[in-house]
């Protein structure tokens, strides 16, 4: 008898060793309609649709974390959404029920293959339903918390290399601008100490 294979992934923190089991995501979350936002005044309240952030508002819609995925046009890019938040008609709210973690669903989203249920011939669509019975196999809420850690930690990690990049790019830029010279003059803004003698003039053929 062939041995049956186990419902787990390969790579495990130390201590877990059950199968995960086998659910359909809504008996792990809660699905919720965005709602237009055009009645309210500005504030301080984000608003997200499919695409991401749009504006701030003066009310909410949610005061738990949720994940955002898309109803209508996008419906492949999950959004974690920090509470309080508000979100458009075209973006589902998802909220976890007391046996899983927001964070952990919001992984999870983002290796489901979104566009396998895409339920319309023109404008990419998703409904309640269609999400509500996607199966996926779940672990326990407490390696559900280890792994979301292990993964949003990383993400913290890429957003600080990612702003140092964006900075050392501007310095880049501005050293360059400084470093050479300009159009009037043979002498660069900076320079390097005991260099003081103008630039030569020369044709890029000559060099």
């Amino acid at each position: 008898m062939a041995k049956e294979e186990k419902k787990a992934p390969k790579l495990r923190f130390n201590g877990y060793t059950n199968d995960w089991e086998r659910k359909e995501l809504n008996n792990i979350l809660k699905i919720n309609s965005g709602r237009d936002y055009k009645q309210l005044n500005s504030g301080s309240i984000p608003v997200y649709g499919t695409g991401g952030y749009m504006l701030s508002v003066n009310d909410k819609l949610s005061d738990t974390d949720a994940v955002g995925i898309g109803r209508k046009g996008t419906i492949d890019k999950p959004l974690y959404l920090k509470a309080p938040f508000w979100t458009v008609d075209t973006l589902f709210y998802c909220t976890s029920k007391e046996n899983s973690d927001v964070k952990f669903i919001y992984l999870l989203f983002q290796i489901i293959n979104w566009k396998r249920y895409d339920e319309s011939t023109g404008v990419p669509s998703l409904s309640k339903n269609t999400i509500s019975n996607i199966k996926t196999y779940v672990p326990k809420i407490k390696e559900q918390d280890y792994i979301s850690k292990l993964f949003f930690s990383l993400d913290n990690t890429l957003q600080l290399h990612e702003r140092k990049y964006e900075e050392l790019t501007l310095i880049k830029k501005a050293l360059l601008q400084k470093l050479f010279p300009k159009k009037d003059g043979f002498k660069p803004e900076v320079r390097y100490k005991n260099f003081n003698d103008a630039w030569e003039q020369r044709k890029l053929g000559e060099v």
